[in-house]
């Protein structure tokens, strides 16, 4: 069960990780709204297709959840992914790739704050070496500019996408006992259905761009693999191993998206980003092997 929710952590931040990738490449070909909801249409389209009978075995579990099935889909799949794609608009797709190691300290801060879920010292480390990663790409390699607070617009709109899924994942341990089918689809429903009004809004202030062949290509992409695929080995592995170690494993999206990004954008690996990369995988190293002294 472990090493199946291994593998399913490791495919989910192989998808997140191109995910940073493929919001770069819609850049003048689909605006970060419309493919917010496109890929979410997508994947409610995909999951239709295959959950009818258990959403319809599922519907009264349901609908005694239904705020908490949608808050999962605005709050982890909408909103975090509208910050993302606009992110990108401003800072890099290594940078927004990075940034999204800071997801498993939040996770178990939030987790301490809220449950009093304990915490080794050698975590604690972890997390700080984490936390270090994320203010230096941040920070563009210059930790002096914090204190002027000189941060870079899609880098802070990073780190408000970051709490908003750390909020979601933590709040999974309240999942209602019904099929992963179900749990898939209704948070997609939500989302999809959370995403039209940002939609109406980019229309509305002349930022609205209807998908060209690339852009089309990029929602599906995130629709079947950074949604569907991803969001459900998410949960498996979230069910496997609990939020606080499958969060652990997000770190590993700043080294997908970051080999992606140099390898498929052609952009520049600075020595900043390799220090934030070390940092970063030097953080879950040392909070996996507290957890297992504690464990």
């Amino acid at each position: 069960m472990r090493l199946k929710s291994y593998l399913s952590l490791i495919v989910t931040t192989l998808a997140w990780g191109g995910n940073a990738v493929a919001g770069k490449l819609a850049i003048g070909h689909v605006s970060p709204m419309v493919l917010t909801f496109g890929r979410w249409l997508i994947a409610v389209l995909l999951i239709a297709l295959i959950s009818l009978p258990e959403l319809r075995r599922d519907w009264p579990v349901i609908r005694r959840n239904l705020p908490l099935l949608f808050g999962y889909g605005i709050v982890g799949y909408a909103l975090f992914n509208a910050l993302l794609y606009s992110a990108l608009l401003y800072t890099s797709a290594i940078n927004v790739a990075i940034v999204q190691a800071g997801i498993p300290m939040l996770i178990f801060v939030f987790n301490f704050a809220l449950f009093q879920t304990r915490v080794s010292l050698a975590q604690i480390a972890g997390f700080g070496l984490t936390l270090v990663g994320v203010l230096l790409i941040a920070a563009h390699g210059k930790l002096s500019t914090l204190v002027g607070l000189e941060l870079n617009f899609g880098d802070a709109l990073m780190l408000v996408a970051v709490t908003a899924y750390a909020l979601y994942t933590i709040f999974l341990r309240y999942r209602p006992a019904i099929g992963w089918k179900s749990l898939m689809a209704v948070p997609a429903l939500a989302a999809a259905l959370a995403s039209l009004p940002l939609v109406f809004w980019e229309v509305a202030s002349g930022a609205a761009v209807w998908p060209d062949m690339q852009g089309m290509a990029v929602v599906l992409y995130t629709g079947l693999f950074a949604s569907l695929v991803a969001q459900v080995l998410y949960i498996f592995g979230v069910e496997g191993i609990g939020a606080n170690r499958a969060g652990l494993f997000i770190n590993l999206v700043p080294v997908f998206g970051t080999l992606l990004s140099v390898a498929v954008l052609g952009e520049r690996l600075e020595t900043f980003h390799i220090a934030a990369l070390v940092l970063a995988l030097g953080g879950i190293a040392i909070a996996e092997w507290g957890n297992q002294k504690t464990g």
